[in-house]
């Protein structure tokens, strides 16, 4: 792709570098366990590892510890989950560590996963700009055989993919992207320096996360901007506030009691479905309710909202109803108020994963602000000064973000050469539809575990609740297997069809299969159309997946 001579990068494999030829770096690596992906996932793993005496590393294909806040240095770059519920429930790390605000930028939390490196010595077994380009595992040898872009070649008994739901990004091919003479980036891919927009003619492809958080931060700087929408996001305030140390030190003394606590929750937050279905409550009483979590804001609206709000059509209109009369009032001009908060709703409220806004909205309330309905009008083409519409239309920029998302939840996995013991390709048996156990392993693929992907909570969780549940459920697994002196297990592939009907049964009860999202496949052409979260909330999942380990069950299980 011609973009990339212009510094815009496409693939993880373009950030590969060999630091070094010793420790992590080496040649020759063999060790117990390799990690990839050095964000919650991987540092949890890695910490909880080494306290049982296992030997583990992390490959890690950014150039730093934070995971997706490596990568995710856009313009407003910001968390969604508010802390202390966004953060590792170690007391050694959160005991002299405060927050500037409950909603942290990406710096902050680069600057946290330096205080967490610098309390547990995280990076002495961290293999940086490492990026893993093949993997298999040999039966005969009891290993995996794990290949990197540099040409290095690792064994470890265990096998660890913790590179999260976002690892694999997704540009479509637009025609003429080599053409374009100004100045473009892919949202995830983000130059580390910034981009400089003041006073210039900027556009926004795509209205998820990302892109709504680089609209917020572009409005009052640039000289015009145009945002490319397909559909209207359904976000609801964040509510960000700042926090003193203070208040935050004297609460620490609760923690371990809320890090308990919200594993017990739908979400793995703070908060929980509330217990009444929505036409339980009077019209008065509703609306109350419904301010009561508007005001205080974050994801409450969503998974903290009455019980039957995911599930009931009725129900859920309600909730629309309340979001698009709330939104509409903060949008001045008629046409962009009907493309961004539409009366007729564009899907069922929250079965696409709502974003947290602090002032998108009003950005278009600026006469040098516009957006551009795309959804029967598509992008046809890039032009050497800007971007060209179906019906001919053509509008000039200076500088052009795409923040079209990823190959979301199962790409990271799928496109890291991942190779089964009857010699097939992951990214292959997937094309179809994806196939787990327990939502943290693979048949075909013995002593491979994955975190935060496919069949877990995921996108429907805080990330830190289901990495630190997943992630001691796959330690305690690797301990039990070392216990009984076990050389491999590997998911029946009976096991995993149950395991994939249960996925199926909690999502067909809820209105998630109307709409094709995140938790659907995702929105790339092609990909199977399925949900990949478990949507039965991180208390059932526990369960679920302590009962298999319990006994076995579902596990070919062969000893040393």
């Amino acid at each position: 792709m011609g973009s990339i001579d212009k510094g815009m990068k496409t693939e993880l494999t373009q950030y590969s570098h060999r630091r070094s030829n010793i420790g992590p770096y080496a040649d020759d690596l063999d060790v117990d366990v390799i990690i990839v992906g050095g964000g919650f996932g991987g540092v949890f793993c890695l910490k909880t590892l080494r306290e049982h005496g296992l030997r583990a590393v992390i490959y890690e294909a950014g150039t730093d510890l934070g995971g997706t806040w490596r990568w995710n240095r856009y313009p407003g770059a910001r968390v969604d989950s508010e802390v202390p519920e966004y953060q590792f429930s170690w007391p050694e790390v959160y005991k002299d560590w405060t927050w500037t605000t409950n909603y942290p930028n990406y710096q902050e939390l680069r600057a946290y996963f330096d205080h967490v490196d610098k309390v547990l010595d995280i990076k002495k077994d961290c293999s940086f700009e490492t990026v893993v380009t093949g993997a298999q595992f040999k039966p005969s040898e009891g290993k995996w055989h794990v290949e990197t872009e540099d040409g290095r070649v690792a064994k470890a008994k265990y096998f660890i993919v913790a590179a999260g739901f976002a690892s694999k990004r997704y540009i479509p091919p637009f025609k003429g992207l080599d053409k374009f003479k100004g100045v473009i980036h892919h949202s995830s891919f983000w130059p580390e320096e910034g981009v400089n927009v003041k006073g210039k003619r900027c556009a926004v492809i795509g209205t998820g996360a990302s892109g709504v958080q680089i609209a917020q931060e572009w409005g009052p700087e640039v000289g015009e901007m145009k945002v490319y929408q397909r559909t209207p996001n359904l976000a609801i305030p964040m509510q960000k506030r700042m926090l003193t140390p203070e208040e935050q030190n004297l609460g620490k003394q609760w923690y371990y009691r809320l890090f308990e606590y919200r594993e017990k929750c739908f979400g793995g937050f703070f908060y929980t479905l509330y217990e009444k279905n929505t036409f339980d409550d009077s019209p008065e009483d509703r609306e109350a309710f419904y301010h009561k979590l508007w005001d205080y804001g974050g994801f409450r609206f969503w998974i903290g909202n009455y019980k039957d709000m995911l599930v009931n059509a009725d129900a859920n209109k309600e909730a629309y109803n309340f979001w698009a009369k709330h939104v509409r009032n903060r949008i001045g001009d008629p046409r962009k108020r009907d493309i961004l908060a539409p009366l007729k709703m564009p899907h069922f409220f929250g079965v696409k994963r709502p974003c947290l806004e602090q002032n998108y909205y009003e950005q278009f309330n600026r006469p040098n602000v516009d957006i551009i309905d795309i959804k029967n009008n598509p992008i046809t083409e890039f032009t050497e000064t800007g971007i060209k519409l179906e019906d001919g239309s053509h509008e000039e920029f200076d500088v052009v973000a795409i923040a079209t998302g990823f190959d979301i939840t199962t790409g990271g996995m799928t496109h890291m050469g991942l190779k089964s013991i009857n010699n097939t390709n992951l990214h292959d048996e997937w094309k179809a539809a994806a196939n787990t156990y327990l939502g943290m392993t693979v048949s075909g693929y013995p002593n491979m575990f994955h975190l935060y992907g496919p069949h877990g909570p995921t996108l429907l969780s805080n990330g830190p609740s289901t990495v630190e549940v997943q992630g001691r459920w796959i330690v305690d697994c690797i301990r039990k297997m070392e216990r009984q002196s076990i050389k491999y297990i590997n998911p029946t592939t009976t096991a995993t069809k149950v395991w994939k009907q249960r996925i199926n049964d909690i999502s067909n009860a809820s209105l998630f299969p109307t709409t094709k999202s995140t938790y659907m496949g995702g929105s790339m052409p092609g990909k199977a159309f399925e949900q990949v979260n478990y949507a039965g909330g991180i208390p059932n999942y526990i369960i679920e997946c302590r009962e298999a380990l319990d006994g076995w069950n579902g596990f070919e299980v062969v000893k040393a």
